[in-house]
């Protein structure tokens, strides 16, 4: 996570058509033994389509990718950065193939290799991440998980995080479990009755799951629709501990259906991505993924607001 604060700078930045300047990173550029150049230096000088494709196509050319052992003369934050401006501008339909492709040319060694499947997990995976994005981590996941420079042990881990991407993805219907209720009585997810399901892992004593609950909670659209009987909030607890669970039960929205896993199925059957808590979900009628471990409101509200359903 040591590059996740500079991404989000990063990422403002190449949206506003703008990048850090070099005063921000003087220090970091005079003690790389190595850089590279991208094919342009300012986004706000690409002025067509033409030259737009152009930095996409050449935006590695000068990276040495034979460097092997020496990968780690490159300034890592200068390499991060550059991911991260490579990510939000290239063009989605088009994403699957150019990161397979980078992931091929990484391959010219297994420290290469190494340093970029760190990179882009850290990028594209890390909950934690501003760029944070399971459908381009998916192909690179799929390249690692079959390049010759690993053997089978090594495949496990691009493997294991592969299964688990793959879950619940946008547009697909969300993978059912049942809960269980504080009475004892159990329930499944796809049995909700409701034009919209926000689903909510959530542990208690969480400071984020707090404010997530609070934004939920006083959202003057989502209180509307729950009235109405349109929307329906099911909070999960996850984990083991049953008793905290109850004692902060209290604490939690009238209205909403709290439930906890008793089984533990959905951590031992990897139902879903679970790393980070909270993780949010929103599901149309028939439970198809419209948001995907989220935690922003605003991006529900505006979902419902196009009464987006699948």
């Amino acid at each position: 996570m040591k590059q996740i604060f500079y991404l989000a700078l990063v990422a403002l930045m190449v949206a506003c058509g703008t990048q850090p300047s070099a005063s921000n990173n003087e220090e970091e550029a005079t003690e790389a033994t190595l850089s590279f150049k991208l094919p342009y230096d300012d986004l706000t000088k690409i002025e067509s389509l033409k030259q737009y494709e152009h930095y996409v196509a050449h935006f590695w050319d000068d990276f040495r990718f034979d460097i092997g052992d020496d990968v780690d003369r490159y300034s890592a934050e200068e390499v991060y950065s550059a991911f991260a401006k490579y990510v939000v501008t290239i063009p989605a339909p088009k994403a699957d193939s150019l990161l397979r492709t980078l992931i091929h040319r990484a391959e010219a060694s297994r420290p290469v290799l190494d340093f970029f499947a760190e990179m882009t997990g850290e990028i594209l995976y890390d909950p934690n991440s501003p760029l944070r994005n399971d459908e381009y981590y998916i192909p690179i996941l799929e390249e690692l998980a079959k390049s010759p420079l690993y053997d089978e042990y090594d495949r496990q881990i691009p493997q294991h995080t592969l299964h688990i991407v793959k879950q619940n993805r946008l547009g697909e219907v969300a993978n059912d479990f049942r809960y269980t209720l504080p009475n004892g009585t159990q329930h499944s997810l796809h049995a909700l009755d409701a034009d919209y399901t926000i689903l909510l892992f959530n542990n208690p004593g969480c400071e984020m799951c707090k404010e997530v609950i609070q934004e939920i909670e006083y959202s003057k659209r989502l209180s509307e629709l729950s009235s109405k009987h349109r929307i329906v909030t099911l909070a999960i607890y996850p984990d083991e501990d049953i008793e905290a669970w109850r004692q902060y039960l209290p604490q939690m929205p009238k209205g909403w259906t709290c439930g906890y896993d008793k089984e533990q199925a959905l951590t031992s059957e990897r139902l879903y991505d679970l790393k980070a808590i909270p993780s949010l979900y929103l599901l149309d009628r028939h439970k198809h993924v419209l948001v995907k471990d989220g935690v922003s409101i605003a991006d529900i509200e505006n979902i419902i607001s196009q009464g987006i359903q699948l």
